[in-house]
């Protein structure tokens, strides 16, 4: 049984196209998984927020970071005006491709997110996944997505996964490999043109 995460979307499901300088990220949604960070970034996205901001955070072999009306890494809020509570549960997972939510400790998610893009786990982590079993929080289909795939697993249960890019990878790896200046800041802004939320 392969992981739904990973399924592309079915027809007349509601998907996010993030629209940037460099080409466009298409991503599923998992509303029943992470209701309350996929109705923020819905809501965000249906009002214009995250149009002409900027992926402010780029670092090759692990991530691609928005989604700050500042730019900087210290900005944005979610729809709520505060913090929202992280959501987590064990089959929806950081592979490469998960879109996540970027926060400053447990339960601080406001309107900044990731996109995963690191394509490989090395062996001895795959290994002692197998070993930890899903007693401990790796069912078997989540360790072979982490062998195919890559991910950044260490952000399992400490970032909240809501979406998964299905269309675009090409675009975030060619981001990933940007020049980059203090703070993984990409030299040339990286913007988002437009985040649209459109039925698939």
């Amino acid at each position: 049984m392969a992981l739904e995460q990973l399924k592309p979307p079915a027809k007349g499901e509601e998907i996010a196209v993030i629209i940037t300088n460099h080409g466009t990220i298409k991503a599923r949604l998992f509303s029943e998984i992470a209701p309350k960070a996929v109705e923020n970034f819905k809501t965000h996205a249906k009002n214009g927020y995250y149009d002409g901001v900027t992926f402010h955070r780029v670092i090759k072999d692990f991530m691609i970071q928005g989604g700050d009306p500042e730019g900087t890494g210290m900005g944005g809020e979610s729809i709520w005006g505060g913090s929202f509570e992280d959501e987590f549960d064990i089959n929806y997972r950081n592979f490469r491709g998960a879109l996540s939510m970027a926060n400053a400790g447990p339960n601080t998610n406001g309107s900044q997110f990731f996109i995963v893009q690191l394509d490989n786990v090395e062996e001895h982590i795959i290994e002692q996944m197998v070993e930890l079993g899903e007693e401990k929080g790796f069912p078997k289909d989540v360790v072979e997505s982490y062998e195919e795939l890559g991910g950044t697993f260490w952000l399992d249960f400490k970032h909240t996964v809501f979406g998964q890019v299905f269309e675009g990878m090409e675009v975030v790896d060619k981001i990933a490999t940007l020049d980059v200046g203090s703070n993984d800041k990409p030299l040339k802004p990286v913007i988002m043109e437009k985040v649209e939320i459109v039925t698939y």
